[in-house]
Parts: structure tokens; C-alpha cells; sequence
């Protein structure tokens, strides 16, 4: 009773003498702790504002621009070529402005005006540098004059650490391609796909579309690319992302495992409280802009406009297209267990709770007796399910009363919380093990996830420094308890109550069953390939991740006997606004390599296609045809109406399965802590559902020198696919690709 009574800060009391009001001390003094945090968080934004805005300068440039334009005036050298005396004569006349004065301020203003036109100059020549990207088409291990020159440029221009959004004014825009250029690489990518009469069939459509549809939609995309800042991002995010309408589960979201070797903690309460704090931590370094951004070869910038939602943001169902909804704060999470859902305060007097708070607060979830609500445990199953179905329950049965302002406080947390009753992942080596995790982290049992572990149009935290932060700077006591002493005082978790009538219940078990179907079918096969690493395949002068992508397509050659369009997942983060790009990793050039590794002879084009096969993989598909298909189908003039030939191209296009669709998990975006000094601290990566009913999904990660791991899923409804069998074709194929490398090439013919 003592805790909940610190809860309530205001009460209202009723008299016949009138209406009392109290408030307590303890709240005045909460308040006035939230004033001083709200103003220091928009004070540390401003000064970071105001650093990025003139990046790569400095305040203490500006000084030095003042000193060496006052010490030039004082050994009477004018560096401004009479502008000083100019605007010492602008200035007004007053007892107070002495002329000794006035010279001060007019030197001032015209350092600050010399400051600020060097600013602008660099900005633009930061710019210009971004916009160069030869360093691309290189070939691994050899480096141009004109890149290393440019590099060595881009260290001195950038050798003030950058803040997250220092480079962003500066990253150049997305360019429209040629429509020519654009009809010619997809061709180039379904060539090895198509046998010639399908070929002639679709080279002579391509044609009718360059020729009659594709100009006039041209001109729009140009003139779209001069008004925004990217032309494709918004039609991205909304007719990949938010206009679907199957289950998110499986279909759109993601998971990312923890260590491999080690568990820092057995303590479930403690672990949470410490992973929880390392991602508020992050949150608040991302709202201060201090997250260095991510940079390529360490010089090249990417965007970091989708940063700002990777917390406080929730995609709300809508029965035509989905919604963001992002918040610029949010001081409370969601936890879920055992069924039911719990709204916990991350801060108290203005400060974020500590881990040894927030496992006090957790511990006291999991030693709740209470049972769920009628339609409680379930609840989730509605995001697991179909999108239309859950946008009519949303409006139905969550628009009003007690299930609007739970839904609410779900909605409008930070992020979301599962604390599972059963442990997964514990075994690595253990057959089936890493695939019971996978299974448990991507769909759970359907109700229990929020429809996933995170999204395709959110992007994640970095899991490195999560995993770093709870283990090397927070820590553990020897109990595996958090460090520190808790204050009991808090007022503990507010459980969240719901009325949802039997109609409601019914809505969300049909969405279970939805779930549960589609969770049943998903086979993965998750494994360790540590025969070698990348730096075997660096030393064979070939790039890792063109080498296992190459490994791909000849396993599933093996596998199926034939190629399928292949989706290596990239990114245009090099644009402004950019987001993921897809590489057509299956190539004239690959499809070459594979076939002649059947040949039991390994002839100098199997040796050499090893390195020559990758060459297709240096550039994404220009995602021109997305957006003339889009807006071929909008309200502009020239759309649908004027253009019949692109309703036979692009959805023929864009309709084509993705059969083998791939995607590498960086190990290490951060650099918090050496690999060599902790190789037990490896992360096993994360994965994805199958695209295609018949097709595999796949994402690996390389660890180290000597350590990929593989997460290989499939369908088990598809008579063509087999999760297990595919590993082992993998496995083999990178074994056969490498012993390549350990052979001198045949003889020339």
C-alpha cells in the first residue's frame, strides 16, 4: 500500500465546503527533475544541431578564423580588403560603441561571415567527394590512384569525429538512371533465367515499354527527383512495406540471436534489466545525434534519416495500407508474461533507471501470481494475423474505453518486451538447437512476439552494442544479479486491463489460427560453418560476401537443378534517405562459374569464375521499375491511362518470385570490444522467412577469421524445399569453391 500510495502525486477530494486539491512533495520535486531533464535534452540537441550544421568545421575554428583576422589587423595587414572598415561604418553611433569597439565587432562579423562562406565551401566539396563511388567497381584487394587519392582526402575531410547526422546535408541525391540503362540491366538479370523464346518474348516487351510507356514516366520521376529528397523512398516505404496485407510474421519480420559461446547471465530478470538499459542508452545517444554514423571502407558516410525510428514507433493495421506512428519520446515499455501485459516507468526524478531498478521491476512480473484476462493471453495473435482482419477488430474493439488506453500504452512504448518461460539457444552444438531459436525468436507461439521481433520498415538496434554494453560496461555481480542496490520504493509495474467481449475473443483465435499455420510450415536449419572464414577467402583476393553468394547459387544448382532470381539484400544508405536496394545476384557471369563446376575437368573458366563471377554483383537494380510502376498506377496525367504498355511490363516484372532470397548480418557496425581478445563473444546473427512459398531464405554472418554461421529457412508445405538438405549443399559448395583456390588453373586451351 506504501508504494502504491507514492504513485498517486494528485488527489481531488470533494467537500461540502467545496473541491480540495493536494499535491504532494514528492511529486513537486519529480516535476521540477522532469523540467531540468526536458531542458538539458533540448540544450545537448541544440549544441549538437549546431555542431553537425557546420561540420566539418568547428567552434574552435571560428575562434581561430577571429584570432588570426584580429592579430592581422593589429600588425596592420587587412585581410578583408576594406570590408571591416565597411561595416564599422554601418554600425550606429553611441557612447557605448567606442571605435575601439566598433573595430572589435566589425573584425567579429567578418571572421564569423569568412567562417561561415568556408563552411558552405567544404560542405559543397564534401559533397562532391560523396558523389564519387569508383571505389565500388574495384576489384577486391586492388585499389586505383585516383581512389586511394580520394580516400586520403576524405580522411582529412573528415578527420573531426562526425556526429550521426554530420554528413547527411552533404550525402548526394539518389540519381534517376537512364530508363535505356535501367531496361538493359534487368534484361542482363533475367537473361540467364529465361531459355531464348521466353527471352525474345520479353526483350521485345522491354522494347514497347522504353519506347512508348517509359519516356513519359521518365520526365515525372525527374521532376519528382527535383522536389524531394529522395524520389523513391516514399513509394518504397508504402507499397513495399505498409501496403501489404498478409501476416507481418514470417513474412516481413526479422530476428537477431544472442551471443554463441556465452550467456553473461542465467538471471532472467538481471538480463533483461541489463539488455533493456543498453538499449535506453542507445536511445538516448541516437536523440542526441552522438552515434557516430555508419561508415564504408571507415571514410563513407551512409544515411542515417531512418535512425530516428528505431524507437517510440509503431506500425498501426489500416485496411488499405498501414501507418507509422513515431513519437519523439517515451518514458515506459511493455512486457508481456505468461499472458499478460505490464506498463513499466523508465524513469524516476528525471534520470533513466538503473539495471538494478529495472531487474527489481522485472522479478516483480514474473513472481505475479495473477492470471491473465479473458482474451488476454492471446491478444497478440491479431498482429500476427492478416492486416485487414486486425485493422477491423483495432477499430471494433480497441477505439474506446479501457482496451483503447492499454492498446495505447502498448503502442506508445519505447519497445516491447517478451519474458519467456522457456529458455532457447543454450546448446549451439547440439543438432536442432539453433533451430528451435530461430523458430521461438521469429514466431514464438503466435502470440507472444507483437508480430515480430522487429520489422522490415523499422530498422533495428544494432545488436553489437547491445550484447557489448550489457556484458564489458555494465556487468554482473558473481550471483549473475545486476550491479547495484535497487530502491525499493518504486511503485511497481501497472498491470494492463482489458474488456474484450467473446466477439473479440473469436477475432483473435481466427488470427491465431492464420498464425499458427503459417508458423508450422516454416522449416530453418541454422548451423556453424567453420572449415574457414573470410580470411581464407581474403587471401584468394576475392571479396566474402561475393564468394558466399557465389557458394549459394551453385548449392542451389545442386539442389534443384536449375537458377531461380536471386535477392541479395543492399542498401542505397550512400543517397540521402536511402534504403534497401536488391542486388540480382544470379548472373550471366555466376551461372557460367556454376555450370562448369559441373564439369569434372575444372577448367580455367571454373578457376577463374570464382573471381569473375562476382562481377555482377557490384550495383542494385536501379529501383526505377518500382517507381514507374507506381506511378503508373497514380492519379498523374500520364499514368495508367496514357501508358497501357507499362501494365504488361512492370507487374510481370515485379510479380516474378523470389526464389533465393539473401542477406548478410554485419558482425561489428560498432567497434566496442576486440574479437581477438574475446572470440567467445560472437554473435550467431539473425534471419528471415522463406520469400517464396517454394523458395529458401537465407542470411549469414561472418565472425571472425574462420566462423560463418548459416540460417536457412524454407517452407515445409513445398514438395521442392528442404532446409537441412540445402545446408548440406552449402556446406559442400563453399568446400568445392575453395579447393579451386588451392589448385594452380589448368592449362589454357
Amino acid at each position: 500500500m506504501a508504494e502504491a500510495h507514492q504513485a498517486v502525486a494528485f488527489q481531488f477530494t470533494v467537500t461540502p465546503e467545496g473541491l480540495g486539491f493536494h499535491l504532494s512533495r514528492e511529486a513537486v520535486r519529480q516535476l521540477y527533475l522532469a523540467a531540468i531533464h526536458s531542458w538539458k535534452k533540448r540544450l545537448v540537441r541544440a549544441k549538437n544541431s549546431f555542431l553537425t550544421g557546420v561540420y566539418p568545421a568547428s567552434p574552435s575554428s571560428w575562434m581561430v578564423v577571429v584570432m588570426a583576422t584580429a592579430g592581422s589587423c593589429y600588425c596592420q595587414v587587412d585581410p578583408s580588403l576594406g570590408l571591416i572598415a565597411r561595416i564599422q561604418h554601418c554600425l550606429p553611433r553611441s557612447e557605448a560603441l567606442t571605435p575601439q569597439v566598433q573595430t572589435v565587432v566589425s573584425t567579429v562579423v567578418f571572421s564569423t561571415g569568412a567562417w561561415l562562406a568556408a563552411v558552405l565551401l567544404f560542405r559543397r566539396l564534401l559533397r562532391l567527394l560523396l558523389s564519387y563511388h569508383g571505389w565500388m567497381f574495384e576489384p577486391h584487394g586492388r585499389m586505383s590512384r585516383r581512389t586511394r587519392l580520394w580516400i586520403a582526402v576524405m580522411k582529412i575531410m573528415s578527420i573531426r569525429k562526425p556526429l550521426l547526422y554530420s554528413f547527411q546535408s552533404s550525402l548526394p541525391k539518389l540519381p534517376v538512371p537512364p530508363v535505356k540503362a535501367t531496361v538493359a540491366r534487368y534484361l542482363e538479370s533475367v537473361r540467364p533465367l529465361l531459355d531464348d523464346d521466353k527471352y525474345r518474348e520479353m526483350e521485345a516487351l522491354a522494347k514497347e515499354f522504353q519506347e512508348k510507356a517509359a519516356p513519359r514516366l521518365q520526365r515525372y520521376l525527374r521532376f519528382k527527383s527535383w522536389w524531394t529528397t529522395n524520389y523513391v523512398s516514399d513509394w518504397w516505404e508504402e507499397y513495399v512495406y505498409l501496403r501489404g496485407r498478409s501476416p507481418l510474421m514470417v513474412n516481413s519480420n526479422y530476428y537477431a540471436m544472442d551471443f554463441l559461446y556465452t550467456t553473461p547471465s542465467h538471471v532472467q530478470a538481471a538480463r533483461a534489466a541489463n539488455v533493456v538499459h543498453s538499449m535506453l542508452l542507445y536511445r538516448r545517444r541516437l536523440d542526441r545525434g552522438e552515434i557516430p554514423p555508419m561508415m564504408a571502407l571507415g571514410v563513407v558516410p551512409m544515411c542515417s534519416y531512418q535512425s530516428e525510428r528505431m524507437f517510440n514507433t509503431t506500425r498501426v493495421p489500416g485496411k488499405e495500407t498501414d501507418t507509422l506512428l513515431h513519437l519523439a519520446d517515451s518514458k515506459h515499455l511493455a512486457v508481456y508474461h505468461k499472458g499478460r501485459y505490464y506498463k513499466v516507468w523508465l524513469y524516476y526524478g528525471g534520470q533513466l533507471l538503473p539495471p538494478a531498478d529495472l531487474e527489481m521491476q522485472f522479478q516483480r512480473i514474473l513472481e505475479d501470481p495473477s492470471p491473465p484476462q479473458p482474451g488476454e493471453e492471446r491478444l497478440a495473435a491479431l498482429t500476427a494475423g492478416e492486416r485487414v482482419p486486425w485493422a477491423e477488430a483495432r477499430a471494433r474493439f480497441f477505439s474506446r474505453g479501457p482496451n483503447k488506453v492499454a492498446l495505447d500504452a502498448i503502442e506508445r512504448a519505447a519497445f516491447f518486451l517478451t519474458l519467456d518461460e522457456e529458455e532457447h539457444g543454450q546448446e549451439p552444438a547440439r543438432p536442432g538447437c539453433m533451430d528451435a531459436y530461430a523458430k521461438s525468436l521469429l514466431h514464438g507461439r503466435c502470440y507472444d512476439r507483437c508480430g515480430g521481433v522487429a520489422l522490415s520498415s523499422v530498422p533495428p538496434v544494432p545488436p553489437q552494442f547491445m550484447l557489448a554494453t550489457d556484458t564489458f560496461q555494465l556487468g554482473y555481480t558473481e550471483g549473475g544479479h545486476c550491479k547495484g542496490d535497487p530502491r525499493w520504493q518504486l511503485a511497481p509495474p501497472q498491470r494492463l486491463q482489458w474488456d474484450i467481449p467473446p466477439e473479440g475473443v473469436a477475432a483473435i483465435e481466427a488470427s491465431l489460427r492464420v498464425a499458427r499455420a503459417l508458423a508450422e510450415d516454416v522449416d530453418f536449419c541454422c548451423f556453424l560453418f567453420s572449415t574457414f572464414g573470410k580470411g581464407l577467402i581474403k587471401r584468394c583476393r576475392t571479396s566474402p560476401d561475393a564468394f558466399i553468394q557465389i557458394a549459394l547459387q551453385l548449392a542451389h544448382f545442386r539442389d534443384k537443378g536449375s537458377f531461380c532470381l536471386t535477392y541479395e539484400a543492399s542498401m542505397t544508405r550512400l543517397f540521402r534517405e536511402g534504403r534497401t536496394e536488391t542486388v540480382r545476384s544470379c548472373t550471366s557471369e555466376s551461372t557460367a562459374f556454376v555450370r562448369s563446376m559441373a564439369d569434372s575437368q575444372r577448367s580455367r573458366a571454373a578457376h577463374g569464375g570464382a573471381r569473375e563471377g562476382t562481377a555482377g554483383y557490384k550495383g542494385a537494380l536501379p529501383p526505377t521499375l518500382v517507381s514507374l510502376h507506381v506511378e503508373s498506377h497514380s492519379g498523374v496525367p500520364w499514368g495508367t491511362a496514357g501508358c497501357p504498355g507499362v501494365q504488361r511490363v512492370t507487374p510481370q516484372v515485379l510479380s516474378e518470385p523470389w526464389r533465393l532470397s539473401t542477406s548478410q548480418t554485419p558482425q561489428q557496425q560498432l567497434k566496442m570490444f576486440d574479437f581477438e581478445k574475446f572470440p567467445d563473444h560472437v554473435s550467431s546473427g539473425g534471419g528471415f522467412g522463406p520469400v517464396a512459398d517454394d523458395g529458401y531464405g537465407v542470411s549469414y554472418i561472418i565472425s571472425g577469421e574462420n566462423l560463418i554461421t548459416f540460417h536457412v529457412s524454407s517452407k515445409f508445405s513445398s514438395p521442392e524445399t528442404d532446409s537441412q538438405r540445402f545446408g548440406r549443399n552449402i556446406r559442400q559448395a563453399m568446400l568445392d569453391i575453395a579447393a579451386l583456390f588451392d589448385k594452380p588453373a589448368p592449362a589454357g586451351r
